[in-house]
């Protein structure tokens, strides 16, 4: 729950220090400006906030883990809902105000966190979980949307460095496979995740895994 909250704030706090210019900039995601990340993020705290308000009465089906659907295809920008946070990201013009919309709803979305019982079970898409699994499962989430933010930003925080640990093991659960140690934290995420190729040392170090990346998380 604390690393949710760290990996949170750190991920806001990088987005408010960001100059208007950079909104207009490439992210880490294929076909989204930076601006269409942060649009994204406001949508994921409504998500956070939806969530936490929603409580379940039947046992758990998925862990912090298993939350995550896992494909083998990068996204490339074309699926409609990607499509309508790009429409959405537009409309608001001034990325002041997208930069306050993230500071409002995800200001309440870190509360509503703090203030959650991690034993309280709730449901999101269909799937019952822990409060506690399914925030931990969002510190991947912003680990990942972290690094897609700094991507062509080089100047700009990174996401902590227990958020990245916490996401590389994460990632290798789900994988089923560690990393080869020589791996940094971020560059484990980036390559086990497709938004970076593996150089060809990388590729020989990665073994049989490499014919298994990436793992797409959805």
């Amino acid at each position: 729950m604390d690393l949710f909250s760290r990996s949170w704030a750190a991920l806001r706090t990088a987005v408010a220090g960001l100059p208007n210019d950079d909104f207009a900039r490439p992210s880490g995601c294929p076909g989204w400006l930076v601006r269409d990340l942060v649009c994204h993020l406001v949508i994921d705290a409504q998500d956070v906030l939806i969530t936490l308000a929603t409580p379940a009465r039947t046992e758990p089906t998925r862990d912090a883990v298993t939350y995550w659907n896992v494909t083998a295809t990068p996204p490339d920008g074309t699926d409609p809902l990607d499509a309508l946070t790009v429409r959405l990201a537009a409309a608001y013009e001034d990325p002041g105000l997208l930069r306050f919309h993230l500071d409002d709803v995800g200001s309440a979305a870190g509360r509503a966190a703090e203030l959650a019982d991690p034993a309280l079970r709730v449901a999101t898409r269909g799937e019952v979980l822990t409060a506690g699994d399914y925030l931990s499962a969002y510190v991947l989430e912003w680990t990942l949307h972290h690094l897609d933010l700094i991507a062509h930003l080089p100047g700009v925080p990174g996401p902590p460095a227990e958020g990245l640990a916490r996401s590389r093991a994460m990632l290798e659960e789900i994988a089923g496979a560690a990393f080869p140690p020589e791996f940094s934290d971020e560059d484990s995420l980036l390559v086990g995740t497709g938004r970076r190729a593996p150089g060809r040392a990388e590729e020989s170090a990665l073994g049989a895994l490499a014919a298994r990346l990436p793992f797409v998380l959805g």
